[in-house]
This record gives C-alpha cells, structure tokens and sequence, in this order.
C-alpha cells in the first residue's frame, strides 16, 4: 500500500488526525459497516478521544473539501474518525493478510507524517549549519518515502547558496526501483 495514498486520507477533525471509517473500510477492503461493527462490539478497546463522530458540519466540510468523499453527502449515517490510536486497537480486530498489511503501511505513514512534522519545526529552531542540512536532507527523505517508498535512496544532494543574505537550500533525493 502507498504511503502517500495513505497520507492523502489523513484529515484533521476537532483537532485530530484521523481517516474516516468509509476511507478505512475501502483500505482494509471490506464494508464501512464491517469497521463499525468491529468497533461497537469491542468498546473497551475504543476509549474516548479514539473514535470522533463528525457532526453533520464537519462531514458537509469534509465533503466540500475532497472530492473523494462525495458519497458521504446524503449518507444519513454517522461517519466516524479513526484516530491513529483506534488504527491500531482495530488491527488488533481484524486478523486478514489484507487487514495486516494495510495496518503496516497506515502506521508508517502515521509514523512518518508525526516524524516529519517534528524535522520541520525543528529547523527554524536550529542554529548550527550543519545539523540544518542535516535535518533539511532527513526531511527530504522523509517526505521521498511517503510520495514513493517503492524507490530506495541512491543519493542525496544538498546545496546552500547565499545569495545578498538570503539563504537558499535545494535538497535532491536520487532514487532507483528496488533490487527484489
């Protein structure tokens, strides 16, 4: 599964990241209403804050703002956020190789995304040069696995050009199709 058609499917709601159970269901590949029940018949693995139910304006934005839950619009059922935490207590439900793998790749993809957020407010923050390029060639990585993990990195490029005070970086990260 592709981190970055993962990622795609992270939304906030109420402050949270989550993926809606519909986008769920159609990763692990089965019905939204397989996920609810799953998750109606194991309360004690759903604590409160795991699972977010939208009110009706978070899922009518939710819908103006992707395309790809158009569907939700006159659903008159109530849709439902699985916070990363719910992921992981579902994956403990759903017992399927499709169920295993899917459940991989949305903890690396939850993984990576909480990773790169804390690379890129650290580097405002710091002030030594090189762990600056360091950090900016992480981030570069970071975010070449999640648009195509399939590539391993050959190598990596980081130039810095000063140009009357103003600081430039351009960071390149060169990939080729893995060796099976």
């Amino acid at each position: 599964m592709n981190l970055e058609r993962i990622r795609e499917k992270i939304i906030t709601i109420q402050g949270q990241q989550v993926i809606l159970d519909c986008e769920v269901a159609s990763m692990y590949g089965v019905q939204t209403k397989e996920i609810n029940q799953a998750i109606k018949n194991n309360p004690d693995k759903f604590p409160e804050g795991y699972i977010i139910a939208l009110t009706d304006s978070e899922k009518a934005e939710a819908v103006k703002n992707f395309d790809r839950l158009a569907k939700l619009k006159f659903s008159s059922a109530t849709v439902k956020g699985l916070s990363e935490k719910a992921l992981y207590m579902l994956a403990t439900i759903l017992k399927s190789p499709v169920a295993t793998e899917t459940t991989l790749a949305i903890i690396e993809t939850f993984a990576k995304v909480r990773e790169l957020s804390r690379t890129v407010a650290e580097i405002g923050r710091q002030t030594d040069k090189e762990v600056q390029k360091n950090m900016l060639r992480r981030t570069g990585e970071i975010i070449s696995d999640i648009i195509n993990p399939a590539l391993e990195i050959t190598d990596t490029e980081t130039t810095v050009e000063l140009n009357l005070a103003v600081l430039s970086v351009k960071h390149t990260v060169k990939r080729t199709s893995k060796k099976e």
